[in-house]
């Protein structure tokens, strides 16, 4: 948060830089490879073909059935593609020595759940679904379920593979985690706790309880004929997210000290901003002033007014009341420039990476200000008239872009948004 001034002003906060990026998605792995898909307008979204789909509503995904990884469970395909991720950001970055990266781990990984496979192995190897002895086996470290659900396990693994310093952070901020995850970096790097940090969002939620209970709650599509074009965010027949899997990762690191050692810098986290809802565990607020003030939190935290943003990086889930909910919010905080700011909403070609979301779109703005090169909302076809926005339908588009607000708004009222320059000032 910005901080206040002797007259009660909001006082810019210094910028932090980016150094390195790492990218898996459904469009595919690597960064360069994500984002050529992402400016194509290319969708990675498919019929999901990991476990069987009789008796399911939704029955396509953003998933990652491509990575070579043996088992498929959440904790073993975010470990691997957050690991990938980690690898690709500080090849980049070209910070450290293997194994010693001089700074904190930031993760953002999905919440701690067992699913139904990793509980039957679990029973048999403890001999029966009772405390004692479930506890015994996990005492001596021969159940490998057990380790595998420990909470804070992404973080560990990835801290023996890279060599973080300190204790590792694992955020779990539903939709908001990734970006989460970038405001703790960029707070203790302007703390002077560390000259650099490693960020990491992973998420791979694509197994049948998450599709049983977002089907519950309402909120996934159903657009199964043609998966491509399930996801379509802002659209008048928009109806509801599609559930996707990815990482991301970014080096973080004090602008004076990335440039005393000679780093290329990327971009720049100018500001990062946070309003908690509370309204309700899924719903958004209706009268959406929590959106409002991490929208406006973020701004000031950046030193700067509305006037100066480019572009959006929507949240753009594809639900009809969040869809809504940030149209209201963007209209509030740009006013009379909110039909005109360009909104890309990435989640049209990848899905909805709920945890990972954050990060991996973040990762996309400062891609965006790289290239000056808007990304599209694909899948655009039946304009909303509720929402009067420049979405950036369907195609790419060159643009003068120096400030990207990048938006995360989670079930819960976890909300975050950030503003990425490519200036730190």
């Amino acid at each position: 948060m910005a901080e206040a001034t002797s007259n009660g002003s909001a006082r810019k906060r210094a910028p932090v830089a980016v150094t390195g990026i790492g990218i898996l998605t459904s469009l595919g792995e690597g960064r360069e490879a994500n984002w050529q898909a992402l400016s194509a307008g290319r969708s990675g979204i498919r019929r999901i073909g990991r476990f069987p789909l009789e008796g399911m509503r939704t029955t396509v995904a953003g998933s990652v059935e491509f990575l070579p990884i043996a088992e498929t469970g959440t904790p073993h395909v975010s470990l691997a593609m957050g690991t990938r991720v980690a690898r690709e950001a500080l090849s980049q970055a070209g910070i450290g020595r293997t194994g010693e990266f001089p700074g904190g781990l930031f993760v953002a990984a999905p919440p701690i759940d067992q699913e139904i496979p990793t509980r039957l192995e679990i029973a048999r190897a403890a001999g029966e679904l009772r405390y004692g002895p479930m506890l015994r086996v996990a005492a001596t470290g021969s159940s490998k379920p057990h380790l595998e659900f420990l909470n804070g396990f992404i973080a560990d693994r990835l801290q023996a593979e890279y060599g973080t310093r300190g204790m590792p952070v694992t955020v779990s901020t539903a939709c908001a985690s990734g970006a989460s995850a970038i405001q703790l970096a960029v707070e203790a790097i302007r703390r002077g706790e560390s000259e650099a940090a490693l960020v990491v969002g992973t998420d791979a939620s694509v197994q049948p309880e998450a599709l049983i209970r977002f089907t519950l709650l309402s909120a996934l599509s159903t657009a199964n004929e043609v998966p491509e074009q399930a996801a379509k965010p802002f659209s008048r027949n928009r109806d509801g997210f599609v559930l996707a899997e990815g990482a991301a990762a970014l080096v973080l690191e004090d602008v004076a000290a990335a440039r005393a050692r000679g780093a290329r810098i990327i971009g720049y986290v100018l500001g990062c901003g946070e309003a908690a809802d509370g309204f309700h565990r899924t719903r958004s607020s209706p009268d959406g002033k929590p959106i409002v003030r991490c929208m406006r939190n973020a701004l000031a935290d950046a030193g700067i007014g509305p006037e100066a943003i480019d572009h959006i990086n929507a949240h753009g889930t594809g639900t009809p009341e969040n869809d809504k909910m940030e149209t209201l919010g963007i209209q509030a905080v740009f006013g009379a420039r909110a039909g005109s700011v360009p909104v890309s909403a990435n989640k049209s070609m990848i899905g909805h990476t709920l945890t990972a979301a954050g990060a991996v779109e973040a990762a996309f703005a400062l891609l965006t200000l790289r290239d000056q090169r808007l990304p599209p909302t694909i899948n655009y076809r039946e304009p909303d008239p509720a929402i009067p926005l420049d979405v950036v339908p369907n195609r790419a588009r060159s643009a003068t872009v120096r400030r990207v607000l990048s938006n995360s708004f989670g079930f819960g009222g976890q909300n975050v948004s950030l503003v990425l320059g490519a200036e730190p000032a």
